[in-house]
């Protein structure tokens, strides 16, 4: 009996800032902290990456993959990772497929301006492909420590 309260994560087919080709299903056996931001060297998009980072070897050791995605190009992130010796994946969204798959593409507004852009969120993925929790609309600060824990009670 399949259990139909539970979210099977959208799948995708993205590649990495060296080109390779990462799909969500390559990971199962293994809990995803799948997160989407905005842009690469941005401040807030540079202190989520840079908890994430510091918080790497804890995932890693509670059988934890962490993978970021943009709409930036893999050059973009290939700068990034180097720039700040990221440890993780980080997968180009251009065409929005992983992006709109997990309905993060929203209507924003700047300064009076309105504007189509990735609302920052962080899915986090159990061994199985589903969707263990959300968190939308994400506020940077001390980010990684709610998803760590929320990686250690599942």
């Amino acid at each position: 009996m399949v259990d139909q309260s539970r979210e099977k994560a959208p799948g995708f087919s993205l590649k990495d800032a060296e080109g390779q080709l990462h799909k969500l299903d390559d990971y199962l056996g293994k809990k995803v902290v799948l997160y989407f931001y905005p842009k690469d060297n941005t401040s807030g998009c540079t202190d989520e990456a840079l908890q994430f980072k510091d918080l790497y070897d804890e995932f890693k050791d509670n059988n934890t993959v962490i993978i970021g995605i943009s709409k930036d190009s893999e050059k973009s992130h290939r700068n990034f990772i180097d720039k700040y010796d990221l440890p993780f994946i980080l997968l180009s969204d251009p065409e929005l497929e992983a992006i709109k798959g997990y309905d993060v593409w929203k209507l924003k507004k700047m300064y009076g301006k309105e504007y189509y852009g990735i609302v920052r969120s962080t899915f986090v993925i159990d061994e199985q492909g589903y969707i263990a929790e959300k968190f939308l609309n994400v506020k940077v600060k001390n980010h990684g420590d709610e998803v760590k824990k929320c990686i250690l009670s599942i």
